[in-house]
């Protein structure tokens, strides 16, 4: 069956090597599933619209912690231990998911939450990394965040490793927290101190992604909303900040380009808001990633286009599954006639986090496989 065949036909197009391809479609078996979008939501801008509006958020007690960086910051954790979970009762083997949200996102987002309870049920730890100045705290220093960064990534997973080391570790990012994901993978390769990462509505090409979003509709849409949050969370922490970006310049941005090149490519040293988005995107540095990962993408996700999937790449890599729906927008993944609840994004973590922690050597067998299988 082609890739337009596939997709026409609602079945998720699975892009992967043989041995990886065996393990997912037998410990993971949503990936073989269809997926039918709830029939009142058709179409990438009304999942991920609605998603926002009508999921459900789980009560999620989190225990928080704050930890120092090297530069002086802080990052704000949310812990959920899971002590009272009969299937590891050990606290220092408990296999551990850490998370990652979205631009501008906390770890009280639905997604998030419905995760967590995902890792909850099945007696995983979980921990959500809340990026610089977004998860209540107040900046230290005059920095935020950048995907393109991966050094607070980094000390966290560092951090989490010195307190559990025995404890197996997964990588869970969405949207932008699944770019800084598979930068960090890209970046430490075979270092990377995970077992195994998954993403959700990642953008491949972030300026094809910006490109997408200032379509006119999509501009309206999604576009003013987030350069307006990542706006308010400048003017929050504008004390600090206000001696190294003109705030005044860069309340004024209305989209997410106009805010990168007035903050993000300015904080982070780059020549150009250009140079930036050439260095955030994951899409290339996949040969770099040496870590099993699972990316779930809607081939209508108005973030990022389906032309810009790196399909051929993942198609020729052991360790790189690359999931895409014909429907189900950005984060949106809606099915049923109600959809509030758990969803196709959420069962697929669920059974991939399931599958990593229960079946390791044979997810290490699996994506050490190279092989010329087609899809």
């Amino acid at each position: 069956m082609s890739e337009k065949q596939m997709l026409d036909s609602q079945m998720p197009l699975l892009v992967c090597g043989g041995g990886f391809r065996v393990f997912l479609e037998r410990y993971c078996p949503v990936v073989t599933e269809r997926f039918c979008p709830t029939p009142w939501c058709w179409g990438g801008r009304l999942q991920t619209l609605v998603r926002v509006l009508i999921k459900s958020s789980p009560s999620v007690s989190y225990r928080n912690e704050l930890i120092r960086t090297d530069d002086g910051g802080q990052i704000s954790l949310d812990w959920v231990d899971n002590d009272s979970g009969s299937t590891y009762p050990d606290r220092s083997t408990r296999p551990t998911v850490l998370i990652l949200p979205g631009l501008t996102g906390n770890s009280k987002q639905t997604y998030v939450l419905h995760a967590v309870c995902q890792a909850t049920r099945r007696g995983y730890r979980s921990v959500v990394f809340n990026n610089r100045g977004f998860g209540g705290e107040e900046l230290l220093t005059p920095i935020t965040f950048s995907a393109a960064d991966t050094s607070d990534l980094e000390h966290v997973i560092c951090h989490v490793k010195k307190l559990i080391p025995q404890a197996p570790l997964l990588g869970m990012g969405v949207s932008l927290g699944g770019i800084l994901l598979l930068n960090y993978m890209a970046r430490k390769g075979s270092e990377a101190d995970i077992q195994a990462g998954i993403t959700m509505s990642v953008s491949w090409d972030t300026l094809e992604s910006c490109a997408s979003l200032e379509q006119p509709i999509n501009r309206l849409l999604f576009n003013r909303h987030l350069a307006g949050n990542l706006c308010r969370t400048i003017k929050r922490h504008q004390k600090i900040l206000q001696s190294v970006v003109d705030v005044d310049y860069v309340m004024k941005a209305r989209t997410i380009r106009e805010f990168d090149e007035r903050y993000t490519s300015v904080i982070f040293g780059y020549k150009s808001c250009l140079d930036y988005y050439r260095d955030v995107s994951p899409g290339y540095k996949l040969p770099q990633t040496a870590v099993p990962v699972l990316c779930l993408n809607a081939a209508d996700d108005p973030f990022s286009p389906k032309h810009a999937l790196p399909l051929a790449l993942a198609q020729r890599l052991p360790n790189v599954a690359l999931l895409v729906t014909t429907h189900g927008g950005h984060i949106g993944f809606l099915e049923g006639l109600f959809p509030r609840g758990e969803g196709y994004m959420d069962r697929l973590f669920g059974q991939f986090i399931q599958a990593v922690f229960e079946h390791p050597e044979d997810l290490k067998e699996a994506c050490a496989i190279r092989d010329d299988l087609t899809y």
